[in-house]
């Protein structure tokens, strides 16, 4: 999820607001929500097959030969990570991959912002995205596909959400809830993605299940060019402003939400292995056979998405009505509240793997898993990017949000090399571990907190609430 820009970069005068709205908004919010969802649809659609085709398929010896630089690449991650299996290799290039993707758009953006204009990166970032999913298609061409998507989103991903704030004026009214339209357009293509591209790819070939995904990627640029023209207009290099510097005190600002961003790290190093590991022990380990049907293992991360859709509404109404009675906890307390829900939600499978026994794993026990993980979600991801905007200084505020997907990039990265305890570890022992690891970013808003909220200049939201 994601929050406005503190403030656009266009004057009000400037806005691609012609007064002919849908539903109360500017029209070019519509093209830029139907753009993510779409790009979403394809990058998740893609992500959803890439450790089960890596791991079942790609990177066995007799396939493997044929990807070009295969070799060179597999010798370079064992002088990193020592010797892996095809297992642990799909996990660590897995887990470079998105902590990647999540990396780019700092450099994206600064390039969008700055030299080529935002429309222009959307539009190279597209084609990018496009051309690496249709290069999966060839087995040959693996890591220059992998290559290529990085590349694309890094290009495309800040560049499309920072035009959502540019369509309104600085105290438009219309600004959060335009947002929270384009995240439920991201929501959408995540729990749609995985259950066209990863059924194609699961059920009738690889192939297939990448080749909808680089289809999905182009209807997301052909709508992106459709409404070009209701869209913010570039801004006028001419146009400058006293640059703000930072004041006293801004340091340790700087300081404690670097801090918080490293705790979220730890949440996200457990939640990235839904989409790395999780596939394989679903696969593994889970009765998917309901008697009339097997369940597709890319489902269950549909799933993933489809509980934020359901529970989210939920979560906002408790929020109202604990703020109604001076209840509602401070951010800083809900990340720690993410943390602990989200390692309950890994001891879930742990728990499922002791009742299975020997057998299969109910089919339960991942459903559980899923709904638990979405208000740990609700509870962190929102909280922590709004936070980050709220306490980072004016001079440095857009450097410091990107510093979020950075904690994203550190915990995709832990979760690479996480994965190759797959293998080694007994499953219950494997997700055990994971809630320990995001279990202990709640002890460690709980242990510093207070210090945490005085480095940022933030006072506790609620008297006496203590973090």
């Amino acid at each position: 999820m994601t929050t406005a820009p503190t403030a656009p970069l266009y004057p009000a005068s400037a806005m691609a607001d012609d007064g002919k709205q849908i539903f109360g908004h500017p029209r070019g919010l519509a093209y830029i929500v139907f753009t993510e969802t779409w790009e979403r649809f394809s990058f998740y659609g893609m992500q959803a097959l890439l450790v089960l085709y890596m791991t079942l398929h790609l990177f066995q010896p007799e396939n493997s030969v044929q990807v070009l630089g295969f070799e060179g690449y597999r010798a370079a991650m064992a002088n990193v990570f020592g010797s892996l299996s095809p297992q642990a290799l799909a996990a660590q290039t897995f887990g470079l991959y998105v902590g990647f993707v999540y990396f780019m758009p700092v450099f994206g953006g600064l390039l969008g912002d700055r030299y080529l204009g935002r429309k222009k990166s959307v539009i190279i970032g597209a084609v990018f995205m496009a051309f690496g999913h249709f290069l999966m298609a060839f087995e040959a061409y693996f890591l220059f596909a992998l290559l290529a998507l990085v590349v694309g989103s890094g290009f495309l991903k800040g560049n499309l959400a920072a035009q959502v704030g540019y369509l309104y004026a600085v105290n438009d009214k219309r600004r959060d809830e335009g947002f929270s339209v384009y995240v439920f357009g991201i929501n959408v293509g995540a729990f749609v993605a995985p259950l066209i591209c990863g059924t194609l790819g699961e059920l009738y070939g690889w192939h297939y299940g990448f080749g909808a995904a680089g289809i999905g990627m182009l209807i997301g640029l052909a709508i992106y060019l459709l409404g070009g023209r209701y869209l913010p207009p570039e801004r006028n290099r001419a146009d400058t402003t006293e640059r703000v510097r930072l004041q006293p005190g801004d340091g340790a600002k700087i300081t404690g939400i670097l801090a918080m961003l490293a705790i979220t790290a730890l949440y996200w190093t457990a939640q990235s292995q839904v989409w790395n590991s999780y596939p394989l022990w679903i696969k593994d380990q889970v009765d998917r056979d309901l008697g009339f049907a097997m369940v597709p293992v890319t489902w269950f991360q549909s799933l993933d998405s489809l509980a934020v859709l359901l529970l989210a509404p939920a979560v906002l109404w408790l929020w109202k009505r604990q703020s109604r009675r001076a209840a509602e906890p401070a951010d800083l307390t809900k990340i720690g509240l993410g943390c602990a829900v989200f390692a309950a939600a890994c001891l879930l499978l742990s728990v499922g793997e002791f009742m299975a026994g020997s057998g299969k794993v109910a089919i339960l026990w991942p459903v559980l898993f899923h709904f638990v993980c979405a208000v740990g979600f609700l509870y962190l991801g929102p909280i922590a990017l709004a936070l980050t905007s709220r306490a980072a200084p004016a001079a440095v505020n857009a450097m410091m949000v990107s510093c979020y997907y950075l904690a994203i990039f550190a915990g995709s990265f832990a979760s690479g090399w996480l994965g190759r305890f797959y293998e080694t570890m007994a499953p219950a022992a494997f997700w055990a571990m994971h809630g320990a690891v995001v279990g202990s970013g709640a002890l460690l808003i709980l242990l510093f907190g207070r210090p945490l909220l005085r480095a940022m200049a933030l006072q506790p939201q609620i008297d006496g609430d203590t973090p």
